[in-house]
């Protein structure tokens, strides 16, 4: 997996995807936009992969969207700005529906559709002098494409405000409404993420997709007998499954799942 703008490396069953454009803050065009959209699909098929982190080179984790390429988009036609929208929408969803468990090593600021891949991943580490900004409303533009994530993470009062006033916010104001899991000093950031995942590592690969799923699918529903009954129908064939069956077998005999092989 080569990339221009990214790197990928594997480590025991860990994979991890680097924004590697230092001199623009990570900043996104077209050309990211489209290699992260691949390597998460291509992460999404491999077994061999328990989890994914999403981390950065240099000291910002991601500026959000790179100035030269929206000021080309301010000369597309209407047709291909929808279209190139669309591409930036769709690698979001990437990150978010990525059937592995991501997540954001936040070494540095995050701004606009910084913020937003951080929303869309599953678990949120930063480094405590780490800074977040919606800032579109400064430019006269919305933070549209980032917002089924954002709005997500953060709520939608804090959305409301943060959306409208474009002021930046610290990381334990990230914590505190829900953006980041953990802040840590700059110096433990990498024993965190590692920490986070090994435990992911060491549970049921089908479990933890699973549960990422039920997260995303329950979330928001009507407490009714349709969600009643699609939740029993979830873990009687959880319980069904070969993984089920070796996890409760493991637990009971007391040795370690095969999963940890």
């Amino acid at each position: 997996m080569q990339y221009d703008m990214l790197s990928v490396a594997f480590s025991a069953r860990v994979a991890t995807v680097t924004l590697n454009r230092p001199e623009v803050r990570n900043a996104f065009n077209e050309a990211m936009i489209a290699e992260l959209s691949d390597a998460f699909a291509q992460l999404d098929a491999r077994d061999d992969v328990r989890a994914i982190i999403l981390a950065a080179n240099g000291p910002a984790f991601c500026a959000g969207a790179d100035l030269n390429w929206m000021k080309k988009m301010a000369g597309f036609s209407d047709a291909e700005n929808r279209a190139d929208a669309r591409r930036l929408a769709d690698m979001l969803s990437a990150v978010y529906r990525s059937s592995k468990p991501v997540i954001a090593r936040v070494s540095g600021d995050a701004y606009a559709g910084g913020v937003g891949l951080v929303a869309a991943s599953d678990i949120a580490i930063a480094a405590d002098t780490a800074r977040f900004c919606l800032s579109e409303a400064r430019l006269g533009l919305i933070a549209a494409t980032i917002a089924p994530y954002v709005v997500r993470a953060l709520g939608e009062r804090a959305s409301r405000r943060y959306f409208t006033t474009a002021e930046p916010f610290d990381c334990m104001t990230a914590c505190r409404l829900g953006l980041v899991h953990e802040a840590v000093p700059a110096d433990q950031l990498d024993a965190a993420v590692q920490r986070i995942a090994e435990t992911l590592c060491a549970n049921g690969p089908q479990a933890v997709r699973e549960s990422k799923r039920l997260v995303q699918d329950v979330a928001g529903c009507a407490l009714d007998e349709t969600l009643i009954a699609d939740t029993a129908v979830r873990i009687a064939r959880i319980r069904a499954s070969d993984e089920g069956r070796e996890g409760v077998a493991a637990f009971l005999d007391k040795r370690a799942p095969s999963w940890r092989d």
